[in-house]
């Protein structure tokens, strides 16, 4: 391709409405063009980096057996409210309707539909295993678009569906897609790392997450040093620091004017975070709810969505709305309310005699304990994980890195078949449930986190394997006719060896040709000019390196394949 012809142009500076280094270059390099917030059109040198990546996925999930299908992105509402999803989504689900005013919906994901034609379809145990694949445009009316390709509101996705008749099946089909992820990660030249994960609104009870590490990530993940354990923060758990046990004592009232908060009262009375009990309001379907947690911890609202059932609308409750069920604020404990449900995190049976609210303004009471004085209609683990904690495995410090999630995968189990009634007869003709699997992967996302984690401060470092062009071709003075000849001559050869050539024939400075090669961040860099000519040779440089080489010009072609294959 000529660059004097090529649909997009280079950027000198800075979009300045770029946040991230992978939006911000797209941007410079002329890859994307933005329509509206979270909605871009692909120019043609992300279009060919996307067919790349989708290539790549596309031969790994043949290879584990997957079957490639299309289906409708335009879906009807009723197949989201049988699944109970129109109100999990919430207003990320884009709704609209037809010409009868029949209720329509942009799929972000297609388990509905599927589970709909596996069920028309399978009429026999014989007829499963299935693993269905495709890869479509999916909407998403994200709250929050950001970072060019990284969150958006259309995007491209792999989506993966798999049907077992027993749980031993969902395990061999879901254990393929991991590592078929594996390969697709590994082949796109990317490093990734493999953390446990919430399954959201997608349902189902384990899940795995892809994360490539990157300092612009807004997915934190929690890893263990030692390699025993890694989770993203949603869903991270630790070991929570065990106190000493002590005889129950009787409960004390305290005068503490003026204190409202758990780290005034440690200061006030002397004791430690780990002793007392923090009280958090939450409104979930319209209905306050009292969280109890150790006061040296904080709520994981992910988890205590998780363990209210899912709430889509969790959220913390007003000063107003806690005070109108009587409640003083600042001074708050379950001990003596009734009518509230209550919520314990696990830690409040972590010790004993904790300092606790005494509901009423300026006062605290001493020896609270849980069972004693007050019971939670739900005790479980909602305690967020942070830099600093133990892992429960083997005790060693967790840390804390930044991430951008590029894949996701989740036994469904039976989410989906059993609302909308996806049976499969065994031998004797007994009906049981399909067991379900789901597996994901944002093509642009992939790539816009590939380039996050492959640039300097001169412009993308792409991966061989999708990088739009294998070559940067940069003819110096083109007005030259022997350095336009010579550069034509090579332009041919390279291309006539099966390899893609982006060749710089424009009539521009070497400083404008060079950074432009830069920011695009070809894989090989070669450089004909008037110097080179006379010498019979041409400069060769990998991007990924500061060092150039002169190639005699009958050995161009071996060495770009060496520099592609190295």
């Amino acid at each position: 391709m000529r660059m004097s012809r090529m649909f997009g142009k280079t950027l000198r500076n800075d979009p300045t409405e770029a946040e991230l280094a992978s939006h911000r270059l797209m941007l410079r390099a002329g890859m994307i063009y933005q329509a509206s917030a979270g909605i871009y059109s692909y120019m043609p040198l992300a279009l060919r980096s996307l067919r790349k990546i989708e290539q790549i996925i596309r031969e790994e999930m043949d290879a584990a057996g997957a079957q490639e299908v299309q289906m409708s992105a335009l879906q009807p509402l009723e197949f989201w409210d049988l699944s109970g999803r129109s109100e999990a989504m919430g207003s990320e689900l884009f709704r609209l309707h037809d010409r009868r005013e029949r209720p329509l919906v942009l799929a972000p994901t297609h388990e509905e539909l599927l589970t709909y034609m596996v069920k028309a379809n399978v009429h026999s145990y014989r007829d499963l295993p299935l693993i269905i694949y495709q890869i479509q445009t999916k909407f998403r009316d994200e709250p929050r678009p950001r970072g060019g390709l990284i969150r958006v509101r259309e995007f491209d996705m792999k989506d993966a569906y798999s049907f077992d008749v027993d749980q031993d099946g969902l395990d061999v089909s879901y254990d393929a897609m991991a590592q078929a992820y594996r390969n697709i990660f590994s082949r796109c030249g990317l490093e990734t790392i493999e953390v446990e994960a919430d399954s959201g609104a997608i349902g189902g009870k384990d899940s795995t997450e892809f994360i490539l590490v990157a300092g612009a990530g807004e997915d934190t993940v929690v890893i263990c040093p030692s390699g025993d354990y890694a989770a993203n923060a949603e869903k991270a758990v630790f070991a929570k620091p065990q106190q000493d046990t002590e005889p129950l004592l009787p409960i004390e009232e305290e005068h503490t004017p003026g204190i409202k908060t758990i780290e005034e009262l440690c200061d006030f009375l002397n004791e430690s975070p780990r002793k007392t009990l923090k009280a958090v309001f939450y409104m979930a379907a319209g209905e306050l709810v009292f969280v109890v947690i150790r006061g040296d911890l904080e709520v994981n609202e992910i988890k205590l969505s998780n363990v209210l059932g899912g709430a889509p609308d969790l959220r913390l409750a007003s000063p107003e709305e806690v005070s109108a069920h009587g409640i003083t604020a600042g001074s708050a404990s379950p001990i003596g309310l009734t009518g509230i449900k209550v919520v314990a995190d696990d830690s409040v049976d972590m010790g004993s005699n904790f300092l606790a609210g005494a509901n009423k303004p300026d006062y605290h009471v001493r020896n609270a304990n849980h069972h004693r004085d007050f019971e939670a209609d739900i005790v479980d683990d909602i305690a967020l994980a942070q830099p600093g904690d133990s892992c429960e495995k083997c005790g060693t410090q967790l840390e804390m890195r930044r991430g951008i999630e590029v894949g996701h995968i989740f036994k469904l189990g039976t989410r989906y078949s059993d609302v909308l009634e996806a049976h499969y007869p065994d031998e004797s003709g007994e009906p049981h449930l399909i067991l379900m699997g789901c597996y994901g992967i944002g093509v642009g996302r992939l790539l816009g986190a590939a380039i996050e984690q492959n640039h300097d401060e001169n412009g993308m470092v792409l991966p061989a394997t999708i990088a739009p062009y294998d070559v940067s071709l940069v003819a110096l003075n083109m007005q030259n006719e022997t350095v336009a000849q010579s550069a034509q001559a090579l332009y041919d050869e390279l291309r006539s060896a099966g390899l893609e050539v982006l060749f710089d024939d424009r009539n521009e400075s070497a400083g404008v040709k060079f950074n432009d090669a830069d920011l695009i961040g070809l894989p090989v860099r070669l450089v004909v000019s008037q110097r080179n000519i006379r010498e019979g040779v041409v400069e060769a440089k990998p991007r990924s390196s500061s060092d150039a080489e002169t190639v005699a010009a009958a050995d161009v072609v071996g060495k770009v394949k060496s520099m592609l294959a190295g």
